[in-house]
C-alpha cells in the first residue's frame, strides 16, 4: 500500500483538468504556486508513480521529453513532428482493432493505443 502524499494528489487532479497533455516542467511549474517548496524531482517520481499505478497515461512521444494524461477513457493521440505538442484525436474507440488484431495472435489482447504523427495546425500556418 502507497502512503497518501497531498503532492501526488495535487499532480493527479491537476493532470485530470487538463488537456494539454503537460511536461513533467510544466506540471512542476504549475504546482509551484500551490506548493512552493516542491522539487521538480519530487513532480517526476509522482508522474511515475502515478504512471506505473494506472492513474495517469505516460505518452513517450519520440519528439521531445515524455507528455503525461489523466484522461483515462479510450482515446488517440496526435504529435507534431516540428513542434512535439500532443492533441486528442476525436475519433471513436476503434474496438475492431483487438478484434483483428486477435485473428493471427494467440494471446490475449486487452487493449491498443495508437498515436498519430504529422504537423499540428499552428505548424502548418508557419509552412
Amino acid at each position: 500500500m502507497i502512503k497518501y502524499s497531498r503532492q501526488r494528489e495535487s499532480i493527479r487532479n491537476c493532470l485530470a483538468n487538463r488537456c494539454d497533455h503537460p511536461t513533467a516542467e510544466s506540471v512542476y511549474l504549475s504546482m509551484k504556486d500551490e506548493f512552493p517548496n516542491i522539487s521538480l524531482g519530487t513532480v517526476y517520481r509522482n508522474l511515475s508513480l502515478l504512471s506505473d499505478m494506472g492513474e495517469i497515461r505516460k505518452i513517450s512521444t519520440g519528439v521531445g521529453p515524455d507528455r503525461f494524461d489523466g484522461n483515462l477513457t479510450p482515446h488517440y493521440h496526435f504529435i507534431c513532428k516540428k513542434c512535439g505538442c500532443v492533441m486528442d484525436i476525436q475519433l471513436g474507440s476503434q474496438e475492431n482493432l483487438l478484434a483483428l488484431a486477435s485473428e493471427n495472435f494467440s494471446g490475449i489482447i486487452e487493449e491498443h493505443l495508437i498515436q498519430f504523427y504529422g504537423v499540428c495546425p499552428v505548424c502548418m500556418k508557419k509552412l
